[in-house]
């Protein structure tokens, strides 16, 4: 099993041993604000394989790769002045940009998929200072296997992937608990290619532009988390559910009881006070916990669909979608 340290208690330690386990090309699973990520040395195949190997994960399907500041980023990737600007104002934080991957790039073809662009985000919270010391960015999907609930605590990688890692880096339950928001500037238009932990309004107020939202899920794979079925529990997905059949798990949203629900094997509310924010960073969680119930459904309630619930209606869409 992996080795897990706590990184409120010997972060000094936390980080010799990361550095020390990815300078082998070996993942790690580190905690950052989103989610927590399965790191890499984007520039090392064997270590990029090693991702896909543990998460099964299709390679068609590009990563993230973190950086640890603007230097690090701007020796990989192109700025328009759009993306610049976001930068400036999101980072660190959860919004991920997709640009042109410079050719002098050490990173590797394979956490592109063999794109010309490069996903690029720079991390808030502890996994930001072991990329600094680290020195070489670091390719960092969510630490789960592939199409699965994305993990947002420790217990959750060791539960998933736990007898294939060597080191678990413990920061405690993930602030926000949605992945980041992926945006592309194309000739001056913003495209929303996944929603995630930035509300797009924050974009839009900064810059002064509509977003374009995605035109259908399981589109063109430009980034991270635009697969039809992702995100997915064991169980079967019921969404928008009005009631709750005998022996489903439901998950509800903002205290609202639903007929029927005293027969479910579990009920959970994403946030009684109808808070998306707290909404969003149980969402994964609660999902996990729905499904070790043994119910061979979730039932979700009606979620809103505006600021963070965007994001976590497009997560429960892709949770429903047929599976490959």
């Amino acid at each position: 099993m992996a080795e897990i340290i706590d990184t409120r208690i010997e972060p000094d330690r936390a980080i010799e041993r990361a550095c020390a386990v990815l300078s082998e090309g070996e993942p790690v699973a580190i905690p950052t604000e989103t989610v927590y990520g399965l790191a890499a040395d984007a520039t090392n195949a064997d270590a990029i394989s090693r991702i896909y190997e543990m998460k099964g994960r299709p390679r068609f399907n590009p990563l993230i790769c973190h950086v640890s500041d603007m230097a690090m980023a701007e020796a990989h990737v192109i700025f328009d002045p759009i993306s610049r600007r976001l930068a400036e104002a999101f980072w660190p934080g959860p919004l991920t940009l997709i640009l042109p991957e410079r050719r002098e790039s050490t990173v590797h073809a394979l956490a592109s998929a063999g794109l010309e662009t490069l996903g690029i985000r720079m991390p808030e919270g502890f996994s930001r200072r072991v990329i600094s010391h680290f020195g070489r960015p670091l390719a960092a999907p969510s630490a789960n296997t592939s199409g699965r609930i994305s993990p947002t605590s420790a217990a959750h990688v060791e539960a998933d992937l736990g007898a294939k890692l060597r080191l678990i880096l413990d920061a405690g339950p993930a602030e926000i608990g949605l992945e980041s928001t992926i945006i592309k500037v194309e000739a001056g238009r913003l495209r929303l290619l996944r929603p995630g932990g930035l509300d797009v309004a924050e974009i839009e107020a900064l810059t002064g532009f509509p977003v374009q939202r995605p035109e259908a899920a399981g589109a063109t794979i430009e980034a991270p988390g635009m697969l039809a079925s992702h995100y997915a529990p064991g169980a079967a997905v019921r969404l928008n559910a009005e009631d709750v059949r005998k022996g489903e798990a439901l998950i509800r949203f903002g205290g609202k009881a639903l007929p029927g629900e005293s027969a479910a094997a579990i009920v959970l509310d994403l946030s009684p006070s109808g808070n998306l924010r707290e909404a969003a960073a149980n969402l994964f969680d609660y999902m996990k916990k729905a499904d070790a119930s043994g119910a061979a459904t979730i039932a979700f309630g009606r979620m809103p669909d505006e600021g963070l619930g965007e994001a976590i209606v497009d997560r429960l869409e892709r949770a429903a979608a047929p599976r490959v």
